[in-house]
């Protein structure tokens, strides 16, 4: 298994777990990941971005599921879908640049709808 490979598996392993802990491990301060929702840098802001997503998929009703998981040398591609009470994320994409074991650079792009 490539070092991107590994870090995928711990991120989304860490992801569906809610462990903020675990999943801050796959960051440096340097760190950069992109939204729709703008652009959080370093490892403080990049907490706060999964506190307020395991914030939403606290729920029990909540899902998620990956639909393709890709990668290339140091890149890492994911596309997935999920709902919480709040939110259908009908379509969800994350691209990911893993050079020396953590992720450097990730993109995030998403179809979502707000429930009524």
């Amino acid at each position: 298994m490539s070092t991107t490979e590994s870090v995928f598996e711990h991120h989304w392993e860490a992801f569906i777990e809610q462990d903020v802990a675990g999943i801050m491990e796959d960051y440096t301060d340097g760190s950069v990941v992109v939204t729709n929702m703008g652009t959080v840098r370093g490892l403080e802001e990049i907490e706060g971005l999964f506190e307020d997503l395991f914030a939403e998929f606290s729920d029990p009703e909540a899902t998620i599921t990956m639909d393709e998981q890709l990668t290339e040398g140091e890149f890492g591609y994911i596309i997935w879908h999920a709902e919480t009470p709040e939110n259908v994320y009908e379509f969800a994409t994350d691209t990911f640049y893993i050079p020396d074991g953590t992720i450097e650079f990730q993109t995030f792009a998403g179809k979502l709808s707000p429930k009524d």
